[in-house]
C-alpha cells in the first residue's frame, strides 16, 4: 500500500485502507479507481472543488486512477460550453484524469441493454400513467405509494412498449420505464423509481441517435461498474439513493458482465456562507443579468475565483482546511479568504497603485528630472529580484493619505508634517491648492534629497515621521481601471431569506474605480498575474486588460474586513 502520511486522514481513507488490508482490490493501492462525474448543465463551483480534490487526491495518494465522466443524461439542460468549462477548470486546478474524458452517453447502448435485461427478468415495466398521476400515487413519508395499474404488464408487452419509446413512437410524458421494487418502501427512492424517460431533444454528444434517456440513479451505478470504479464518492444528499444504487447492480449481476462491483460512499458537501452554490440559482444570476457571466469574480464558480485571482494552491488548501466529514456544516467565507491571503502573501510580487489619486507637487524637485528608484519585488524573497520605479517632480498619492489637520493616530501625510514616499524620499507637505468648490486638488511639498534609503526616524531637529505612504509618478504612471469586489450577498445564508435569495444581494458588491494610476511596469502584466498593491490588497490582472489601460480585480484585502 502506498504511504501517504503527508496528507490529511479522513474516514474515506480509513475505508480504503481497511479494504486494502483485507485484500480487496488485490490489496494494492494502484487498483483504487475513483471518478469525478459532473453534470454539464452549468459551471463548476467551490463545492465541486472539494469533490475534485478528494477524488483526484485519493487516486494520487494511492497511485490509482481517477476518471472524468460527464453525466450527460439530460440534454435539454446541457451544452458543449459547460463541457469545455468543466474540463478547463479541472485542468487548471492541477488534476489529470486517467485516459480519455468519459461520457455517460458513451455507455447508452450498454445502459439500454441493462434496461432490457431488467424488463425480461420482470424487474422493470413501462408505466403509461401521466407524470401527475405518478407523482400523486407515489405517496409521501407518512403514506405508502399505490401500485401503478400498468405494473403487472407482461415482459413481452413491456419490451414492445420500451422499443416504441426507443423508436420515438410515443410522445414525451406518455410513458416511462420504472423499476419494479416496492411502492410501500420507507425510502421514497425505492418506490418504483423511473429508469428511463422520453426526451425528444438533440444530444450534444450523440445527436439524434436517442430520444429516450436514462435517469441518473440508473446511469450512475452502471457507468461506475463499466469503468471499474472501486469507491464511488458522493455528497450526503445521495445517501438515500445508495439502496437504489445497490439494487441496480444486484439485479444486473448475472445479467451483465462488469469489471468490478463498485461501492458508494457519502461525504458532507461544502456549504459556504454569504453565497449560493445551487447551479440552478447560479444560472438564474447569470440569465437575469445580476452578474456578468459565470466567471464574474463575485461568483463562487471555479472560473469566477480564477478571474478574481484565486490560485489552485489556495483553493486546495481551503478544501484541506475544511476536511472530509460525514456531517454537513457551513464554512465561513473568511476561511477561503484567509487561504488565498496566505498564499498571495508568500508568492505575489509587490507593486504600487494609487486607487483614488491626489496630485502631490514637489516644489524643490529638479526641473525635468526623472529618478529611477529600486524596490524589491517581494520584501521576504530576494530571489524574486527588484524593480525600477520612476519618480518625478509630480506624483500621485491616495486621497485618503492626506489631511490638513489630524491627531497623532493618523499615520499619513498632514500639512506641515513629514512622511516617506515608499522606497523613495521623505517629503513635507507645505500647502494645498483648491478648486472652485473648495475641494483640495493638489498638495504642495518639499523633499529632502539626503533621505533616499536612509532611516530619518531620529534626525536631529526633524521629529519623527508620521509614516510611509505609496505613490506613483504622475508622468510615468499608467491610468488603469480597478474593480473592487465584495461579497455578493449581505446575508450569511441567502437561501434562508423569506423573500428569496435575490432579496439580499449586495448592491455594493462591485465598485469600479476608473481614475486609478499604477506603476508603469504593470501595463504589460499578462492576464491572471497577481500582485500585492502595497497598502491596498491583493489584485489580479483581468482578461479585459489592455497595455494602454490595464484592468485589475481585487482578490482580497490585506486583512479581514468582516
Amino acid at each position: 500500500m502506498t504511504e501517504h502520511t503527508d496528507t490529511p486522514t479522513h474516514f474515506i481513507r480509513q475505508i480504503i485502507d481497511k479494504d486494502l488490508a483485507e485484500g480487496k482490490h488485490g490489496g494494492k493501492g494502484e487498483h483504487i479507481v475513483t471518478r469525478f462525474p459532473p453534470e454539464p448543465n452549468g459551471y463548476l463551483h467551490i463545492g465541486h472543488a472539494k469533490s475534485i480534490f478528494l477524488n483526484f487526491g485519493l487516486a494520487e495518494q494511492y497511485r490509482g486512477a481517477c476518471t472524468l465522466r460527464f453525466d450527460d443524461t439530460n440534454p435539454a439542460k446541457e451544452s458543449e460550453e459547460y463541457v469545455a468549462s468543466i474540463k478547463a477548470d479541472v485542468s487548471w486546478l492541477g488534476c489529470q484524469w486517467a485516459g480519455e474524458v468519459r461520457y455517460a452517453s458513451d455507455y447508452f447502448d450498454v445502459i439500454h441493454a441493462c434496461a432490457v435485461s431488467l424488463i425480461r427478468a420482470g424487474q422493470a415495466y413501462v408505466d403509461s400513467q401521466t407524470p401527475e398521476q405518478i407523482a400523486a400515487n407515489r405517496g409521501d413519508f407518512t403514506h405508502p405509494g399505490t401500485d401503478s395499474p400498468f405494473r403487472e404488464r407482461s415482459a413481452e408487452e413491456n419490451l414492445a412498449l420500451f422499443e416504441a419509446m426507443r423508436q420515438g413512437e410515443l410522445d414525451e410524458g406518455t410513458a416511462v420505464l420504472r423499476a419494479k421494487i416496492d411502492m410501500r418502501a420507507p425510502n421514497m427512492n425505492m418506490r418504483d423509481p423511473v429508469l428511463y424517460r422520453i426526451r425528444k431533444v438533440r444530444h450534444h454528444q450523440t445527436g439524434d441517435t436517442w430520444c429516450i434517456y436514462p435517469m441518473y440513479d440508473f446511469t450512475h451505478p452502471i457507468s461506475d461498474a463499466i469503468e471499474g470504479i472501486t469507491h464511488s464518492l458522493c455528497t450526503l444528499e445521495f445517501e438515500a439513493h445508495r439502496p437504489l444504487y445497490d439494487w441496480v447492480l444486484d439485479k444486473l449481476e448475472g445479467l451483465q458482465s462488469f469489471p468490478s462491483r463498485p461501492r458508494q460512499y457519502e461525504f458532507a458537501r461544502l456549504n459556504l456562507n454569504y453565497t449560493v452554490t445551487s447551479k440552478r440559482k447560479l444560472k438564474l444570476l447569470v440569465d437575469e443579468g445580476h452578474v456578468q457571466g459565470w466567471d464574474d469574480p463575485r461568483m463562487p464558480t471555479i472560473s469566477g475565483l480564477r478571474r478574481r485571482g484565486y490560485t489552485p494552491a489556495a483553493i486546495r488548501r481551503f478544501c484541506d482546511m475544511v476536511g472530509v466529514a460525514r456531517a454537513d456544516s457551513v464554512v465561513d467565507m473568511g476561511m477561503l479568504e484567509s487561504a488565498i491571503r496566505d498564499d498571495l502573501n508568500q508568492h505575489a510580487p509587490r507593486a504600487m497603485c494609487v486607487l483614488r489619486p491626489l496630485k502631490l507637487v514637489i516644489e524643490n524637485w529638479p526641473a525635468g528630472e526623472v529618478a529611477e528608484l529600486e524596490a524589491p519585488m517581494h520584501p521576504q524573497n530576494e530571489a524574486m529580484g527588484t524593480r525600477e520605479i520612476p519618480m518625478s517632480g509630480e506624483v500621485f498619492i491616495d486621497r485618503e493619505d492626506f489631511q490638513e489637520e489630524a491627531n497623532k493616530k493618523f499615520k499619513r501625510l498632514v500639512l506641515g508634517d513629514r512622511v516617506r514616499l515608499r522606497y523613495g524620499y521623505v517629503v513635507r507637505a507645505t500647502d494645498v491648492i483648491r478648486d472652485d468648490q473648495g475641494e483640495i486638488v493638489e498638495v504642495r511639498c518639499t523633499y529632502d534629497p539626503d533621505t533616499l534609503g536612509k532611516n530619518p526616524e531620529n534626525d536631529e531637529g526633524q521629529g519623527k515621521l508620521r509614516g510611509v505612504i505609496h505613490w506613483v509618478s504622475a508622468a510615468q504612471g499608467v491610468p488603469c481601471e480597478v474593480r473592487l469586489y465584495d461579497r455578493l450577498f449581505t446575508a450569511a445564508n441567502p437561501d434562508r431569506e423569506e423573500a428569496g435569495f435575490l432579496s439580499c444581494m449586495n448592491p455594493s458588491s462591485l465598485q469600479v474605480l476608473e481614475g486609478a494610476v499604477a506603476e508603469p511596469s504593470l501595463a504589460v502584466a499578462p492576464a491572471e498575474s497577481r500582485f500585492q498593491f502595497e497598502r491596498e490588497g491583493y489584485f489580479c490582472v483581468d482578461r479585459d486588460s489592455q497595455p494602454e489601460r490595464p484592468v485589475f480585480n481585487l482578490t482580497v484585502g490585506l486583512r479581514e474586513s468582516f
